[in-house]
């Protein structure tokens, strides 16, 4: 699956995005879970979202190989 990463996630991934493997139970609950098992850094991130194909994603929704998944961190500013 292609990934896209903005604002404070890419900070600490280092990359704008990356293609991770799709999750044996692919759904973004397991997604969620082996990420953080990859960049456990990301936990630090309160209100971290996901997204696949441009729409907010739920942890039940399950992934295909070719959904694009980002990951969206809390924004601020005024």
């Amino acid at each position: 699956m292609k990934v896209l990463i903005f604002g404070a996630a890419r900070d600490i991934i280092g990359k704008r995005e990356l293609d991770f493997p799709l999750p044996t139970n692919p759904s973004v609950k397991s997604f969620r879970e082996n990420i953080f098992k990859e960049f456990p850094e990301l936990k630090k991130l309160n209100a971290l979202a996901f997204a696949v194909n441009e729409e907010y994603a739920n942890d039940d929704d399950v992934l295909k190989n070719q959904d694009v998944v980002a990951l969206i961190p809390p924004v601020s500013g005024g």
